[in-house]
């Protein structure tokens, strides 16, 4: 039998208690019911510690209708391990402190089946937080079907352009179906020395400012589904987002669902957060913003 791969960012990066857990996440989505733009067939979702971005990240995943929902594909970045292509995970199962989740090998197959993805190792898995970090609130907006839907983790790799393309190519017919749901792991401008990114455009007054005005023009991109125009904006800009890659095959998925089979999606922000107000060059922050996208009849 497959292993399992433990929760191990539980009780560091959020709380390790499946009570107090549970508790945590029904408060931020019970916060964040104002924002609508549901059913998701993507979110884009922070995975910084709970305490910087748990509120944020329940704007998007209040958008999941669980009742149409079989498929959770989730797509992060790879932080520690440099990876070209995509992997998938060794494991057949991941634990999180509320119940575990079942990862869809039929899915698995067929990707591998494509000869683009490669496994990556249990330790390279559990190391990686971009992942993780969505787990436990797929489990909590998921819970009235536990056990009646599978996850499909991908960990995505310092991609080019081409390949951007061909993944996008590859995961369309399952953004076309309405069974499935795309959970697009990424945080947004890391801004400090700390981080080597110090870009700062005076006209837009406080450094935190000119970081929102940076993230908002990237989120402008996004929202027009256009996966050219968020190529450009990175080489200009050099923005430290970490899930660009995850980003960028959802918007070429998006791309090519739409093309030929009269399907419309919409993608939109919700919520926007940072870690702290940047305002003397020894600042240094972490942006969050939480989108979904959905299909326009």
């Amino acid at each position: 039998t497959m292993p399992s791969r433990r929760a191990s960012h539980a009780g560091s990066w959020y709380e390790g208690k499946g009570e107090d857990l549970d508790m945590q996440l029904s408060k931020w989505l019970s916060d964040a019911s104002g924002s609508n733009h549901r059913p998701a067939r993507a979110i884009i979702s922070p995975h910084a510690g709970y305490s910087y971005c748990g509120s944020c990240a329940a704007h998007a995943f209040s958008q999941i209708d669980p009742n149409t929902v079989e498929k959770v594909f989730i797509l992060g970045p790879s932080h520690h391990f440099y990876l070209k292509e995509c992997a998938l995970s060794p494991t057949s199962t991941y634990i999180t402190p509320l119940y575990n989740l079942k990862i869809d090998q039929e899915v698995y197959q067929e990707l591998y089946g494509t000869g683009k993805f490669r496994t990556m190792s249990q330790s390279v898995d559990e190391d990686e937080h971009s992942i993780e970090m969505q787990l436990p609130y797929i489990a909590k907006v998921m819970e009235s079907k536990k056990g009646q839907f599978t996850i499909i983790p991908i960990l995505v790799g310092s991609l080019d352009q081409a390949s951007e393309k061909l993944y996008g190519e590859i995961l369309a017919k399952y953004m076309n179906n309405p069974n499935n749901v795309f959970v697009i792991s990424s945080d947004f401008c890391h801004w400090g020395r700390r981080f080597q990114y110090t870009r700062y455009d005076e006209q837009h007054g406080e450094i935190y400012k000119s970081i929102e005005a940076l993230d908002r023009k990237g989120m402008q991109l996004i929202e027009n589904l256009d996966p050219e125009g968020f190529y450009e904006y990175l080489a200009a800009y050099k923005n430290t987002i970490c899930g660009r890659h995850p980003i960028a095959v959802m918007l070429n998925a998006v791309k090519t669902a739409q093309n030929g089979n009269g399907l419309r999606l919409e993608f939109k922000f919700l919520d926007y957060k940072q870690s702290s107000k940047c305002r003397v060059h020894s600042d240094s922050s972490v942006s969050y913003a939480a989108g979904s996208l959905v299909a326009k009849s």
